[in-house]
């Protein structure tokens, strides 16, 4: 593929995406008086987590529609006399804001199984703490189009232990208790992080790589709609009623 055409691919892309997590979190907010009882906890979770999500694409993804508009991935704004990427604000806005929407998540999953945080979940907020700190730190260049290595891998390592933990724990309990949607949930998580792992650690070396922020954003999108479904439509699957039994 051609570097203009994977330039229009991913600024259609882009686009399409940001349509549709902003229509997918209104469509939220527009429902949540119709919520059973039971899930209103975890559809306003979920409701903020997307929320959370779609502000910062906004800026990762939108901000590079805007860049390109402009005429590079380079190009920059002046704020404050201070010459700021737009890639790069872009990017530190979804790495803020994806650290959060992993801790509202692992609450959705607390929730949805009635369990209590023990040692490994505690270890999963400390690394959403762990990261905020990481990333405040002048090293990530967040003004350079490129993050840098190794220190790209150094921040996201908090990151992989928050997705692929709370993978981990969606999995085990909604296998015990039959619950399919957030089994698929579960591996969705997964299959976003089998195409951003490559990204991270290579994507210096092969840009091409670059393109699996695609699948990886899809696989965000599926769990919006498979969690929307769930909870914001009022279908009650095999695993929600097995999980409202055992807590009885």
């Amino acid at each position: 593929m051609s570097e203009e055409m994977r330039m229009v691919v991913e600024i259609t892309f882009n686009i399409v995406y940001l349509i549709t997590v902003w229509g997918l979190v209104l469509a939220m907010w527009r429902r949540r008086s119709h919520v059973a009882p039971q899930n209103q906890g975890m559809a306003s979770l979920v409701l903020w987590a997307f929320g959370f999500l779609a502000l910062g694409d906004t800026g990762h993804v939108g901000f590079r529609v805007w860049a390109y508009a402009l005429g590079s991935l380079e190009s920059s704004l002046q704020i404050a006399g201070q010459q700021v990427g737009l890639v790069g604000v872009g990017a530190f806005m979804t790495a803020v804001t994806v650290t959060f929407f992993y801790v509202l998540m692992l609450e959705v999953w607390r929730q949805r199984f009635n369990r209590q945080y023990g040692w490994f979940e505690y270890l999963l907020l400390c690394a959403a703490a762990l990261r905020l700190v990481l990333m405040a730190l002048p090293v990530n260049e967040w003004n350079s189009v490129v993050p840098p290595q190794p220190w790209s891998t150094v921040r996201n390592l908090p990151l992989m232990l928050q997705g692929l933990g709370l993978a981990y724990l969606n999995l085990r309990d909604a296998r015990a208790a039959g619950d399919r949607t957030f089994t698929w949930i579960g591996v969705s998580i997964l299959v976003s992080y089998a195409c951003y792992m490559p990204v991270i650690f290579f994507v210096q070396q092969v840009p091409v790589l670059g393109m699996l922020m695609i699948p990886k954003t899809l696989a965000y999108v599926a769990i919006g709609f498979m969690a929307y479904f769930e909870l914001y439509i009022g279908r009650q699957s095999a695993g929600t009623r097995a999980v409202s039994q055992s807590s009885v």
